[in-house]
């Protein structure tokens, strides 16, 4: 299994103060899907609006990957999950989950790709 997480959308869910610190926000939630991979074998990518800070990105390894969107701007991270998306898809992957609870990005996913509302991961990664 391969999940694609809107990491933006997830730490900006809950009106926890995360807009006075993003890199905080970022790096908290990082550090959390970290330790939720131990948990598992399966193939995580946690995808920020850039910029990233490098301590950040730093926490990737194993089965977790931990990218910023490729250019900066409205629905940068987005437009980025959409094409990891896409490309599983027709790379053949089967069983994709992609966290977010954006409508706009949700729509663009293909209709093989499995969707999880952003509140029932946060649960399940005890965040």
């Amino acid at each position: 299994m391969q999940w694609l997480i809107d990491g933006n959308n997830v730490f900006g869910s809950r009106p926890d103060g995360w807009w006075n610190n993003r890199g905080r926000a970022a790096a908290e939630l990082a550090q959390r899907v970290a330790e939720w991979c131990i948990t598992h074998d399966d193939q995580v990518v946690l995808v920020f609006d850039p910029p990233v800070e490098p301590a950040t990105l730093m926490l990737a390894g194993g089965n977790l990957g931990i990218q910023a969107a490729p250019r900066r701007g409205r629905n940068a991270a987005d437009d980025h999950l959409a094409n990891l998306a896409d490309a599983a898809v027709e790379g053949g992957q089967a069983d994709i989950t992609v966290v977010t609870s954006d409508k706009g990005l949700v729509q663009r996913l293909p209709a093989s790709v499995t969707r999880m509302p952003v509140g029932r991961f946060r649960q399940l990664i005890g965040y």
